[in-house]
């Protein structure tokens, strides 16, 4: 009996102890406070994002998000200038690839002319050498045919002047990228009104005129009577006062001084008198050249195929011969005239001519102007001179003081103004 109680005794403590061994303290409890996150519109989002404010409608709220705030002009403007450059770098890529187009219409036309040219010379040329009684009705219907085949080929190419659509092009394409970095510009230093979108609008459409990207109805004329140069710019829609601001001495005002404008001015004598004239001759000369070999050509494979026409004929026992050395001239003509790219020369004299003559405008609408505070700033604008002609400012004023020493003496000046063309 005792026993018993002794291990009842014992089973009651251990499996107290065991109680106590797995018994685990409660751990204290911990609240984590989650800040609210402010929910913002996805609109409102976008606007901040990109610096601008209640500039997309949204229906809760469309009265207070209006589009843009009608007297907000400054960010009306700067609106218009990006929408503008997304439109310049769009054109920038398809003068482009037109112009990666058109050289390769200029290559394959070229080679494929040629080939059939010579594939009837040497026809021609089989025939001419042929025995009597020898079948030569397949060679001259195939010589016929190939010759007859080039001269309309050769009518069409010299008349688009493909060499001269990729100048075209690559002009394009340059003043494109040109107007792009001017606009990136003013975006990135000032704020720009709305006469600067009105501007850059007006100098796009100005670039599409003058450099079309179709070819029917618009395209510009291969062979005008004589060069005109090539004209980017929009005009001028007010006209300035011819009445000039003089100065005392030399006092400065906006960087504007009276040796400044003699300068500017001696510097545009030298531009009339050297620089455009010459590309202007240049240029005429390129045209006369180009005008010669594109109706050469033609005329020459004409008559290689009414040679090759009669060939066979005992009445005229020539006709082999001339078709062959026809033929072979029309190839060599061909070959100068697109391998040269006599019509990328002109259109290039063409380009050239034309920067002189906005360098002239640019500088004579700038001295036109009577309130020179309102004109750009001087030392600026000597600097812009300057580099577009290829010049250091001491290089520009020494041209300047040169044509005017020419002019007192009566002696023609030796140098051009440009030292990059």
């Amino acid at each position: 009996m005792a026993s018993l109680q002794a291990s009842n005794f014992l089973v009651s403590s251990s499996s107290k102890q065991i109680r106590a061994a797995l018994s685990v303290p409660k751990l204290p409890s911990i609240r984590f406070s989650v800040p609210k996150v402010q929910t913002r519109n996805l609109s409102e989002e976008l606007n901040t994002r990109d610096g601008f404010f209640n500039t997309i409608p949204v229906e809760k709220n469309a009265i207070r998000t209006t589009l843009i705030h009608e007297t907000s002009s400054v960010s009306m403007a700067t609106l218009q200038l990006y929408a503008i450059l997304e439109a310049v770098a769009d054109r920038v890529e398809m003068h482009k690839n037109i112009g990666e187009q058109r050289e390769n219409w200029n290559s394959l036309l070229l080679n494929s002319i040629n080939m059939i040219t010579l594939t009837a010379a040497t026809m021609a040329g089989v025939t001419a050498t042929g025995g009597a009684g020898v079948s030569l009705l397949g060679l001259k219907l195939a010589s016929t045919l190939l010759f007859s085949a080039a001269t309309g080929m050769l009518v069409m190419m010299n008349k688009i002047q493909p060499s001269q659509l990729v100048e075209e092009q690559r002009n394009a394409t340059r003043l494109f990228k040109q107007l792009q970095s001017q606009i990136q510009t003013l975006l990135a230093v000032g704020s720009p009104s709305k006469e600067d979108a009105k501007d850059a609008m007006e100098k796009v459409l100005a670039l599409d005129k003058a450099y079309p990207l179709p070819l029917l109805g618009v395209m510009l004329e291969k062979f005008p009577e004589s060069l005109e140069p090539a004209v980017w710019w929009p005009k001028n829609q007010s006209q300035k006062t011819n009445q000039e601001k003089h100065f005392n001495g030399k006092v400065k005002s906006n960087g504007w001084s009276e040796e400044l404008e003699m300068e500017m001015r001696e510097v545009v004598e030298v531009i009339k008198r050297k620089d455009s004239e010459e590309y202007e001759k240049l240029g005429n000369t390129a045209l006369k050249m180009n005008k010669v070999l594109a109706s050469s050509g033609p005329l020459l494979t004409g008559i290689a195929a009414v040679g090759s026409a009669f060939m066979g004929s005992s009445n005229c026992p020539w006709a082999a011969i001339v078709a062959a050395v026809a033929g072979a001239l029309a190839s060599a003509v061909n070959t100068f005239e697109h391998g040269v790219q006599v019509g990328m020369v002109f259109e290039m004299y063409r380009n050239n001519a034309g920067f002189f003559k906005l360098m002239q405008e640019s500088i004579e609408s700038t001295l036109a102007e009577s309130d020179v505070d309102k004109r750009k700033n001087g030392e600026l604008f000597e600097t812009k001179v300057a580099l577009q002609l290829g010049r250091s400012l001491s290089q520009l004023r020494d041209i300047a003081k040169k044509s005017s020493y020419s002019r007192i003496e009566g002696s023609p000046i030796d140098e051009f103004a440009s030292k990059l063309f």
